[in-house]
């Protein structure tokens, strides 16, 4: 996605996101040097695995910045998604949002876009709901 877009709107910036537990491209483009995703806990269970060669590569080319978040940030952004569109989400499809709602200042006034994907929920299992 990020190849395509800077390809085709080469000023606009796109932003990488990923859970502060399991932050593996972040320290690998600040660092310049690919860091293994070593037994990360996150919710965000899409995205616990390991950055390869090529995709450090991409990343380290196409991303103007890579924003971390908190589990307890997922978790909101998750539900912030149920509360206003009825649609429930899995955890790494809220890491993005997350990031945008932990950032407002950097997005706020600005057109967004944001890829929801994935239907990895386990029902029994959402966080915000008390059992």
């Amino acid at each position: 996605t990020a190849t395509y877009i800077k390809g085709k709107y080469p000023n606009v910036k796109v932003y990488g996101a990923e859970p502060q537990n399991a932050d593996d491209a972040f320290r690998s483009v600040r660092d310049k040097t690919i860091y293994p995703s070593v037994n990360p806990k996150t919710i965000a269970d899409g995205l616990l695995t390991s950055l390869c060669p090529l995709t450090y590569t991409i990343i380290s080319q196409e991303c103007d910045r890579i924003i971390t978040v908190s589990e307890d940030s997922i978790i909101n952004a998750m539900r912030m998604i149920w509360e206003r569109m009825k649609i429930i989400i899995e955890p790494s499809s809220a890491v993005p949002i997350a990031a945008i709602m932990d950032n407002p200042d950097d997005f706020n006034g600005k057109r967004v876009g944001v890829i929801i994907s994935g239907g990895n929920v386990d029902l029994d299992n959402l966080p915000w709901i008390k059992r």
